[in-house]
This record gives structure tokens, C-alpha cells and sequence, in this order.
């Protein structure tokens, strides 16, 4: 690892034009050496810089991180004056635009691991986390076959965070610049080949991911969402800042299928190298490089002929949804540009599964069947529900899901009425509400709901699914219990805390067990 002194990270930022000023960086001390950034000060560590930023910053976190051994830190100029008399004496970068100057002083203080290892950028409105999870799994996979092969890809998404060192929940899609660096440094650290990472249009905008060499950079789809005062003012600004993706990338992949593809394509060639795939006729005919014919479903799979210009054959994906077809494409051609062989695809989406991402879960009982997607916005449910009807026909449909507090306020009203086109019976209850009453967003999406829809609200998302559940063995026709957003995550973000829960599959089975229905592999 290269290091860089203070002095440099200095001259660095300045060159950047995002530098105010710095005081205490005199004789010595401007020669002494970073090793790492940090903003969180139980990551502070000997030889870091700390960065002090966030609306509900505190200087008690400065002092912390000082006495782990931090050096110098960065902050902006309305609480230079504070933090100074705070720490009397202590190196202080003064940025004028922090968020910009954090990312490029952690880039530089992490040594710019990015340039030691693969790193794999996946950014949509739909389907980042699958297209992560069957990359993954192909990465990690033996062209034999074996399952057991240790992790080879570090994993950095709305699910998971994996670098080799740290393996935990996560908490952002994208993490903020120096805990993304840390990570990008462990993966380096542990001999990790590559890194798979979701790239959010959060992370674009507000420049978590600045300097961030991508050797891959994958574009699945475009649609609405995220559109409030706390994330994207129009969808003018979540596309803009989506399409920023390929200003970082060597190579850009592309789904042909995606709306507004030729903007896409407008951006995407700026690299060095444009891979495209699709699914439909349409895409096949523009030309894609990788694409899918002859799809079936059955028993919980996908199988579909895959056409690419290295190699054509069959592929199966061990998760149902029609729509995977289309994520495994996506991760097939970012596969075709690592040069990765074909019995490694097929052994790895072979034997993939997404944590929260269509889950079929079985009973002894074949009258009841769930399914735990994380599908969560207009997009996915168009592309969820069409799959389910097909492969479930002639079973009732019936929905558990929220809507989110303090963002996406758009799907208060949008998710009920694409529900309503294809289920049966609605229940909405809570979906990480943060500041928001659980009443209140249900209460809109029930308003929401087109006249003559079933539907019922339940803000316990317990016993939301036990209602589910119930409602479910009453059917004569047997049904599929769709248990949407919340996919296998653990905790519930309530104000300004993240409180433990159980997740949609436990709850599940056990409203099941209710019934004599026993989980069944």
C-alpha cells in the first residue's frame, strides 16, 4: 500500500479546487503519514483522517476519534471554528465542498486500492441485488461445479457487506466514501479478486463513489422512483444522476431492453467499451451481444438458450421468476468481459441464491406456497406480478407489503394500483416507516387502491402475514402468499433507530405451522 501524507492529501484537494484552508499543517507535520479515512469514529484508527460530516455530527466524536490515534481531520467551514477550539492544535482541512473532499482525501489516504483489484459497478431501478448475488455466485463458482469454494468476490449491496474482513448487514446500498474505500482496501488486503458492488443513484449524486476506478459498469433499467425532497427532486435528476456511472467506467454494459435506452447508449459510449444484452426480439434484432431464447419455468428454476459471442448453450437459474432471465443476462455479459468461461456461468447460476430475492417457500402442504422478493417500486412490480400469474396460475394471489417513510412518497400511490391488476387480495402494513405513522402511509395506499379491490390494512407486519397466511388456506384453488420488500432483512427502521425483527420467511412458517403445515426443502 502507498502511503500519502498529510501535506499531499492537502495539496490533493486543492488541486481539486475543494479545499478552503488548513491550519496546523506546519514543519513535521505536514510529512506525517495517512493511512486510512474514516467518518465514523469507531473506525477511527492510529494514522487516519478524520472526517466530520452529517447534519447531526457532534464534536464528542472528533475527541473519540483522536484518541484512537487519528492525525488530522476535514470538515466543512460552518464548524471549522467549533471543531478547532475542540481540538486546539490539530491538523484541520477545511473543505468547501465536503462531500467531493471526502471522497478524494479517503481515495488517496486508502492508497487507491480500486487499482489492485476488479471492481464491478450494477446500478437500476430494478434488480441491482439479484444481477450482484448471480455474479457472485458465478465468480465463486469452480467450473466443476463444487459449492464449497471459498468467497473469491467481495460483495458491497442493499443486502450484504463483504470485503474479507467484515461481513455484516447492510445498512446503505452504497456506503459513504471512507467506509467504502475501508472495504475496497480489506478486499485488496484478503486477496480478493474482485469486488461486486450495487451503485446507487444516491451514490452518483452525492459523490460516494468519486474516483472510484470501475472495470465494469452495468445498466439494467430505468424507472421512476426515488423521487422526494430527501433523494431526487424529478426524474430528470435520478436519471442524470444514474447516467454518471459511465464517467468512472472502462467498460459499460447495457440492457437494450431498458426504457430510455438510446440516452443510455448516448452516455455508454464514452467508454472504452460498450457489451449489450436483452431478452426480446427487439433486442436481438439491435443487435445484442448477449441474449436469451427458448425460456421455461418450473419447480422453482428458469431455463433459458443462451446466445453470446463466446459460447451458446443452455443456462438454468436455481430461483423462479421469468424475470431472472433478464439478470442473468445482465451478469452473463459482464461475465463475457472478464473473459469467464462457460461451464463457470452455468455451475454458478446453477446453484445461486439471493438472500430476500424470490424465495420460494415450501410447506408439506402444496396449497400453500410463499415467496420473499424484495421487490419494492413500480418497476418490480410489473415485472414480479406478470412473472407469478404465469408461473402460479390458477392459485389465488394475495400481497403483504408498505410503502417507506421519509422518501419514495410516489409509491403510497403507484404500488396499490399495479398490485390491484394482478392480485387478489391486498394487505398493507409496515415497511420501515422511520419518522412517518404506519397509519398514515397505510392509509394513503389504501386511498390509493382502485375501487373494488380487496384489501385490508394491518400495521403489524406479523400479524399482517399471519392474515395472509390464513386467508391463504382458505382458498379452495390453493394460493402463493407474496411477501414483498422487507425481503431477509432483520431489522425495521422505526425514527431513528433500526429495531430488530424477525424476518418475512420465519413468519411465514410459522403462520403455516398454524395450519399443520410443516417447512418442507
Amino acid at each position: 500500500m502507498d502511503t500519502i501524507t498529510l501535506a499531499r492529501i492537502a495539496q490533493l484537494l486543492g488541486t481539486n479546487g475543494l479545499l478552503s484552508r488548513t491550519s496546523g499543517l506546519d514543519g513535521k507535520v505536514a510529512d506525517t503519514c495517512v493511512t486510512g479515512a474514516d467518518c465514523d469514529s469507531r473506525f477511527a484508527a492510529p494514522n487516519h483522517l478524520f472526517i466530520c460530516k452529517g447534519a447531526a455530527f457532534k464534536p464528542a466524536y472528533l475527541t473519540s476519534a483522536l484518541a484512537a490515534g487519528c492525525v488530522a481531520y476535514l470538515c466543512d467551514e460552518d464548524h471549522a471554528a467549533e471543531l478547532a477550539a475542540v481540538a486546539p492544535g490539530v491538523p484541520q482541512l477545511v473543505a468547501s465542498n465536503l462531500r467531493r473532499a471526502m471522497a478524494v482525501a479517503s481515495a488517496a489516504a486508502w492508497g487507491h486500492p480500486d487499482r489492485d483489484i476488479q471492481v464491478l459497478g450494477i446500478t437500476g431501478t430494478k434488480g441491482k441485488s439479484t444481477v450482484s448475488y448471480m455474479l457472485r455466485a458465478i465468480l465463486d463458482s469452480a467450473a466443476d461445479g463444487r459449492e464449497d469454494r471459498a468467497h473469491r468476490a467481495a460483495i458491497l449491496g442493499s443486502i450484504d457487506t463483504y470485503d474479507g474482513v467484515e461481513s455484516f448487514e447492510s445498512v446503505n446500498t452504497t456506503p459513504e466514501a471512507p467506509d467504502l474505500w475501508r472495504h475496497v482496501r480489506n478486499a485488496v488486503s484478503s486477496h480478493l479478486p474482485y469486488l461486486v458492488m450495487e451503485v446507487s443513484s444516491q451514490a452518483l449524486k452525492y459523490d460516494r463513489v468519486v474516483d472510484l476506478g470501475l472495470d465494469v459498469a452495468c445498466f439494467l433499467n430505468i424507472g421512476r422512483d426515488h423521487i422526494s425532497p430527501a433523494e431526487h427532486p424529478n426524474f430528470e435528476d435520478y436519471f442524470a444522476s444514474k447516467l454518471r456511472i459511465f464517467d468512472q467506467a472502462r467498460t459499460a454494459v447495457v440492457n437494450l431492453d431498458s426504457a430510455e435506452v438510446d440516452t443510455i447508449l448516448d452516455h455508454a459510449k464514452r467508454c472504452e467499451r460498450l457489451v449489450t444484452f436483452g431478452c426480446t426480439d427487439a433486442a436481438r434484432e439491435a443487435g445484442a451481444d448477449v441474449w436469451a431464447t427458448n425460456v421455461r419455468s418450473g419447480e422453482g428454476q428458469v431455463t433459458f438458450a443462451c446466445h453470446t459471442p463466446s459460447w451458446e448453450g443452455d443456462v438454468t437459474v436455481s430461483m423462479p421468476g421469468l424475470f431472472n432471465v433478464d439478470n442473468a443476462c445482465a451478469a452473463i455479459a459482464m461475465c463475457e468481459v472478464l473473459g469467464v468461461p462457460r461451464e463457470q456461468v452455468v455451475a454458478g447460476l446453477a446453484h445461486v441464491r439471493v438472500p430476500g430475492r424470490m424465495e420460494l417457500l415450501l410447506t408439506d402442504d402444496p396449497k400453500v406456497t410463499a415467496i420473499v422478493d424484495y421487490a419494492h417500486n413500480k418497476l418490480s412490480y410489473q415485472r414480479f406480478f406478470s412473472s407469478i400469474v404465469k408461473e402460479f396460475a390458477g392459485r389465488k394471489v394475495i400481497a403483504v407489503f408498505g410503502a417507506p417513510g421519509g422518501k419514495a412518497y410516489e409509491r403510497r400511490q403507484e404500488l396499490p394500483q399495479e398490485a390491484s391488476k394482478w392480485a387478489d387480495y391486498l394487505i398493507y402494513t409496515e415497511e420501515d416507516p422511520a419518522h412517518d405513522s404506519v397509519a398514515d402511509i397505510c392509509q394513503q395506499m389504501s386511498d390509493a387502491t382502485p375501487a373494488g379491490q380487496p384489501h385490508e390494512v394491518i400495521l403489524d407486519r406479523p400479524a399482517a402475514i399471519e392474515r395472509a397466511v390464513d386467508l391463504a388456506f382458505d382458498c379452495p384453488e390453493g394460493a402463493i402468499v407474496c411477501l414483498l420488500a422487507k425481503g431477509d432483512e432483520t431489522r425495521q427502521h422505526e425514527g431513528d433507530r433500526f429495531v430488530p425483527c424477525e424476518t418475512d420467511g420465519t413468519l411465514f412458517y410459522r403462520a403455516a405451522e398454524k395450519h399443520g403445515a410443516h417447512p418442507r426443502n
